[in-house]
């Protein structure tokens, strides 16, 4: 069996699971019930599997703390960007940057950190704009 996984250390896999399930379209496959510290959340969101473990010194697994977030973040493409955004607002995440519109670049984005001190990247694509096209507008947008 061969695949990929993005794993994450959260204080209690139960309620971030509870909460990712708020915000996006996700599929559980296996949750467990077992005391907090013990638990763990597979799921996939939009394809891609999610493994999510409790916060457990014992077994070095220790969660990113809100006021000390770590440097890397989950990027999700959404259907609709302001629903989303919005959704986890509404669901106590801080927002790092709101739902900003790239019109030239074809996608509107914005940043959010959950409670749990992970943050996410949302996407919207509005239109396709090529690797190339958008190197062009980057480097034309430096210049002035």
């Amino acid at each position: 069996m061969t695949g990929v996984e993005l794993d994450l250390v959260v204080t209690d896999s139960l309620k971030a699971l509870e909460l990712y399930e708020k915000i996006f379209e996700t599929e559980r496959i296996e949750v467990s019930n077992l005391p907090r510290g013990e638990n763990e959340a597979v799921f996939t969101l939009y394809g891609v599997q999610f493994h999510m473990l409790d916060e457990n010194p014992q077994f070095h697994l220790i969660a990113p703390k809100p006021d000390d977030p770590k440097t890397s973040w989950v990027n999700v493409t959404v259907p609709d960007i302001k629903e989303t955004y919005k959704k986890a607002m509404d669901l106590g995440c801080t927002e790092i940057q709101p739902v900003t519109d790239l019109a030239d670049y074809g996608v509107s984005n914005a940043i959010f950190m959950d409670p749990f001190g992970y943050v996410w990247m949302l996407h919207q694509v509005y239109k396709e704009v090529s690797h190339e096209e958008r190197l062009q507008l980057w480097e034309e947008k430096k210049e002035n």
